[in-house]
């Protein structure tokens, strides 16, 4: 227990939320430890202590909101009944929200922060392969349940998974830059284009 009489484990867990708003508000080279500190309520003293450096809070706190936003999805996806409505959802959870100038989805900026610090650190690029795999083998899951069931046609669930996880990212990172030739709308019909094409169903009306 720590001296305020809570678990270790729940501070380290606030720190991390903490960290992952300030980080995806402001990006890793504008955010100083004392930024998160003072989000969290804590001192700069106890987030070296627990992560020692920025980059490896960065590459903590981007697990930590990616387990947080799986679990969320996993149970969201689980109430609905069919492989198209789970498919269409996880779409629409993964694309980040239009916004204007003045905003982006904080999540997809740790994202790209976390995509540069692969470029040059092992552990981190680890972390990143880690979460991608994760991420398709959902997709891949939700491509098997179809072909099943039926919805499908019959695709192969990992080589389809791996196409539309592409696609998300690369029209997630659009959307957050503000390219004027991707709109939220434009995405998701390109997603739909891809879903019609190889797996015979639309998800969008």
């Amino acid at each position: 227990m720590s001296a305020q009489g809570r678990p270790a484990r729940d501070r380290r867990n606030e720190i991390l939320a903490a960290a992952a708003e300030v980080i995806g508000g402001r990006g890793l080279a504008d955010t100083r430890i004392s930024d998160v500190a003072d989000r969290a309520g804590t001192s700069a003293a106890l987030i070296i202590y627990y992560f020692e450096t920025k980059d490896r809070l960065l590459t903590q706190a981007l697990a930590f909101a990616e387990d947080r936003f799986y679990l969320h999805t996993r149970n969201e996806l689980a109430e609905l009944d069919s492989a198209r409505a789970r498919l269409e959802r996880l779409i629409e959870l993964s694309l980040p929200p239009e916004a204007g100038p003045a905003g982006i989805a904080w999540d997809w900026t740790l994202w790209l922060e976390l995509w540069s610090r692969a470029l040059r650190d092992g552990g981190t690029a680890r972390k990143r392969e880690a979460l991608d795999r994760r991420w398709r083998a959902t997709i891949a899951d939700i491509v098997r349940e179809g072909r099943q069931s039926g919805e499908f046609t019959d695709i192969h669930p990992d080589a389809f998974a791996l196409h539309l996880s592409a696609l998300l990212d690369g029209l997630s990172i659009q959307l957050v830059l503000h390219d004027r030739e991707v709109t939220l709308a434009r995405a998701r019909r390109l997603c739909d284009d891809l879903v019609r094409r190889e797996l015979g169903v639309r998800i969008s009306s």
